[in-house]
């Protein structure tokens, strides 16, 4: 995701003009968990201002920063005092998960287990970390990366666990990048003889770290928003299938072909935007075509005649210069200018 991680949290990038991070702190607060610790690092007071104490998303929100990137067992570790010993799930918050967790969750209650781990099938596990199962869905291996995989089921990054896991995190090692690993940890439970069970994912998972996994993600969730139309369009533009116009925003001489959401105070003139395609507020579109992209806050894309398959960051400028038109797939960090022959 660089440039754009450069200067801002990657889990609050928008899917649908919403950050990845707050479909994550939904998920939670539909499984009927109230009390959430965030643990932040070097962006935490970005995290902070888009989530605030929690109470829009129904939750109670506690930070805990991280001095540095020490691992996702390291989390825990940092975490014991908020924890207690409450059973508690670990949502990585950069995970795009589409059908909740409420079925881990209560799984998780029902099956007194120490660990519960959510999984999902993909078509090249080398990438992921994998799970190899038994007969009664138990994991019994855990592998990071293996050249060999297995088995074809990647460790989703949302984990149930009873307060056993405070003994594990205590108990493992530094990997050689000098984290303590989750994965560590699970496995020293397996290897103590705790119950580690699987859950499988019932709905539509993407780890968002990659720009065609966001436009995917992006593609997935405008596919079922409904149109409204909180704007304004003018009698000479075209508005066409799921679109939503929200308060503020301003369509003039322009098509407009679902599905697309366009964001507060936003302004579409002599344009074309095609699907699956986020505009985000205060943003301007003018003599431009775009479709299949992501464009941030505040941005402007000016006399483009096809930009697709892009994001763009926030405050960003796009603008024509001479020569011969083209198709343009770009990804731009915040605070760019760039000029493209169009």
């Amino acid at each position: 995701m660089r440039p754009l991680t450069h200067t801002s949290a990657k889990q609050l990038v928008p899917v649908a003009n919403k950050p990845v991070l707050y479909y994550g702190l939904e998920a939670i607060r539909d499984a009927g968990i109230t009390s959430v610790g965030i643990i932040t690092g070097d962006t935490g007071a970005e995290v902070r201002e888009a989530v605030g104490d929690g109470s829009r998303f129904g939750l109670d929100v506690t930070y805990i920063p991280q001095e540095a990137p020490l691992g996702l067992a390291h989390c825990v570790l940092i975490a014991r005092e908020f924890l207690a010993d409450d059973p508690f799930v670990m949502y990585l918050g950069d995970n795009f998960l589409l059908g909740g967790i409420s079925g881990l969750v209560d799984a998780f209650r029902r099956g007194g287990y120490d660990a519960q781990i959510l999984l999902t099938k993909v078509a090249e596990p080398q990438f992921y970390g994998v799970a190899e199962l038994g007969p009664a869905g138990e994991i019994v291996a855990l592998q990071e990366k293996p050249a060999d995989p297995r088995s074809d089921l990647a460790i989703v990054g949302v984990y149930s666990f009873s307060p056993a896991i405070h003994e594990a995190v205590r108990a493992i090692r530094p990997s050689a990048r000098g984290e303590l690993e989750i994965t560590d940890a699970v496995q020293w439970l397996i290897g103590q003889g705790r119950s580690v069970q699987s859950h499988m994912v019932s709905g539509y998972w993407k780890d968002t770290g990659r720009l065609q996994d966001l436009l995917e993600c992006n593609r997935m969730v405008l596919e079922t928003v409904e149109p409204v139309n909180r704007g304004t369009v003018d009698g000479l533009s075209e508005v066409t299938g799921r679109v939503v116009i929200e308060p503020g925003a301003v369509v003039e001489n322009s098509v407009l072909r679902g599905p697309i959401v366009v964001g507060a105070d936003a302004k579409i003139q002599s344009s074309y935007v095609g699907p699956f395609t986020s505009i985000g507020p205060r943003c301007v579109v003018q003599d431009a075509e775009v479709e299949y992209s992501i464009v941030l806050d505040d941005s402007s894309v000016h006399g483009i005649s096809r930009l697709a398959h892009s994001l763009i960051g926030r405050n960003v400028e796009v603008s024509r210069a001479e020569g011969t038109p083209n198709t343009y797939g770009l990804m731009v960090g915040d605070h760019s200018r760039i000029q493209v022959r169009a």
